[in-house]
């Protein structure tokens, strides 16, 4: 491959140590005839990263950045989305989306710390990372140059990718030579894991079982339901049970619960920002329970225009973090609303979990609620109430159609 005259010194990448960024990493060695610096984050993939240190060492990498990031990716990034109850198209919570900004801000701060003047990633043409990963970086370094080169190269098959990576002595997976392993690609993290790709691109397929990673079957989930208790504080979940709680130690808490007793699948075919259509599989068992949770926690706290205000505005603050602005100025205004409307949100939410559902039992808050039984009662309310004011508002609602309803008449 021709090597390119860029004026690039250093790049910093992010790294997982898989197939496809270890050829990355041996190409922008190559081609662009620069130095690379790796960045491998841990938000709870649940894979072991240190042994993409030391691939990286064998390519003569000198500065290795690997860095747990659960507890930020859940304090920062996931607890602020579930403020707003935020739902993709009506089904997807956001799993991969979410992850991508808190990469972008770490590659751009590593780039800053080390003196580089370029990032680089390995997401596709065709897919939202890109966008994702370049809107972040632009947001935070304007100057910033993004390499990525599967929109460069011409290594755009498995078979290009192990030629490759047999030229330069790269370590490749034995199954993923064989061609064994997963027929799809999978993304995780602490709040979810997603399938795509391979068999998955026949929307009428049905996964497997074995598919499956993060959850059981409802029909082998427990027969008994479990109940759980959690405890609210200004919109976030503080403990579990009784038992307080990091941000990341709740949401792992809620995946093993929720794993299981089957909760959180989901298979959709979801409409990219680039303009095609795809086909994912997702289990996010935590968040499918924090959702549930979060609204019935507003139902008692939250005034009922306030409590509409969101959710008239969540499904164009889902869009933004699924097209990639979570570092937009639109989406750090809309999250000052969103967080100011958390103020009361305290109290304690009781779950039912049983065979693939999330059932609201009970919810209560000491400080905060607006939910007054004794106006609220069906018995007698000794006056807290007066029924004989419902019929001049009914009366004064249904004007306007009374008025439209004459005029149809009168045609």
């Amino acid at each position: 491959m021709a090597k390119k005259s860029s004026g690039i010194r250093k790049v910093v990448l992010a790294y997982s140590g898989g197939l496809d960024t270890s050829v990355i990493l041996k190409w922008l060695q190559d081609v662009y005839d620069c130095e690379v610096i790796t960045f491998t984050a841990d938000i709870g993939q649940g894979e072991e990263v240190e042994p993409a240190r030391k691939k990286a060492k064998l390519f003569g990498v000198r500065q290795i950045f690997i860095e747990n990031l659960q507890e930020e990716f859940v304090r920062d990034f996931v607890y602020p989305m579930f403020r707003a109850n935020t739902v993709y198209e009506g089904e997807y919570l956001l799993g991969t989306s979410i992850a991508r900004p808190l990469i972008a801000k770490r590659l751009v701060e590593i780039a800053q710390k080390t003196g580089a003047d370029a990032i680089s990633h390995g997401a596709t043409g065709k897919g939202n990372d890109q966008v994702r990963f370049e809107l972040g970086a632009y947001a935070l370094m304007p100057n910033v140059k993004v390499i990525a080169p599967w929109r460069e190269w011409d290594l755009l098959s498995r078979e290009k990718l192990l030629a490759y990576a047999d030229q330069h002595r790269i370590p490749v997976d034995f199954k993923k030579r064989k061609g064994g392993g997963a027929p799809y690609s999978m993304d995780a993290n602490l709040l979810h894991i997603s399938y795509e790709g391979g068999i998955l691109e026949d929307p009428s397929y049905e996964p497997e079982e074995s598919m499956w990673r993060l959850t059981v079957s409802p029909e082998k989930a427990p027969n008994r339901p479990e109940y759980i208790e959690l405890a609210y504080q200004r919109g976030d979940i503080v403990a579990v049970n009784g038992r307080r709680m990091s941000p990341a130690k709740v949401l792992a808490e809620l995946n093993r619960l929720g794993g299981k007793h089957g909760i959180g699948r989901l298979d959709l075919v979801e409409n990219r920002y680039v303009g095609m259509k795809s086909r994912g599989c997702y289990e996010t068992p935590g968040g499918t329970i924090m959702l549930k949770a979060h609204r019935a926690m507003e139902s008692i706290t939250m005034d009922r225009e306030v409590l509409a205000l969101k959710d008239d505005l969540m499904p164009r603050y889902a869009r933004m973090i699924y097209n990639g602005y979570w570092f937009s100025p639109e989406r750090r205004l809309l999250q000052t609303l969103i967080d100011a409307s958390q103020e009361t949100v305290n109290g304690t939410v009781k779950l039912k979990l049983y065979k693939g559902t999330v059932i609201v039992v009970g919810r209560e808050s000491k400080t905060d609620t607006l939910f007054d039984p004794a106006i609220s009662t069906f018995e007698d309310d000794k006056g807290a109430y007066n029924q004989a004011d419902a019929a001049g508002f009914i009366r004064l609602n249904a004007l306007r159609m009374r008025i439209a309803a004459n005029a149809r008449r009168r045609r």
